[in-house]
């Protein structure tokens, strides 16, 4: 992982949800991060937050957990290392990626309105590199404030 030091620590968060931003745009509904404990809302649109003020995010961010028991399936079992996962919903696209390997595992995920002609997620998870790649992976961890 990158090379920041302590001090900059605290852009790593704000690097994720700009590279979701860039790539969304007004589309860009929503970013988490989550790991094995805890999960973290980094963006909220607010009309996606009027949305899912009734939904138990917790139960949500913990199917999302499943993605690591699916992610080393994959990595056991298959050809080619696994990338990200999209999901189609009525209204939106959800993508979901690892941040890490390793015992730091750092999971995010984000949503996008529907697109006409689609979106282009291997960009997306390029662009989710190279912000990682930029900073340690500590910095990721959801709930946690490091600067």
């Amino acid at each position: 992982m990158g090379g920041h030091d302590g001090e900059r620590r605290g852009d790593a968060k704000p690097a994720l949800v700009e590279a979701f931003s860039t790539f969304g745009s007004d589309a860009l509904r929503d970013v988490w991060l989550f790991d094995q404990r805890d999960h973290e809302e980094l963006y909220l649109r607010d009309d996606v937050g009027e949305k899912i003020a009734d939904v138990d995010v917790p139960r949500f961010v913990d199917n999302e957990r499943y993605g690591y028991v699916t992610r080393d399936t994959y990595a056991d079992l298959y050809y080619a290392d696994y990338g990200y996962t999209v999901r189609g919903f009525d209204g939106f696209e959800q993508f979901r990626t690892f941040l890490a390997d390793g015992d730091e595992k750092v999971g995010v995920f984000g949503s996008f309105d529907h697109r006409e002609g689609g979106y282009d997620f291997s960009a997306l998870d390029a662009a989710v590199s190279a912000v990682v790649a930029d900073y340690p992976i500590e910095a990721f961890a959801p709930g946690r404030t490091e600067k």
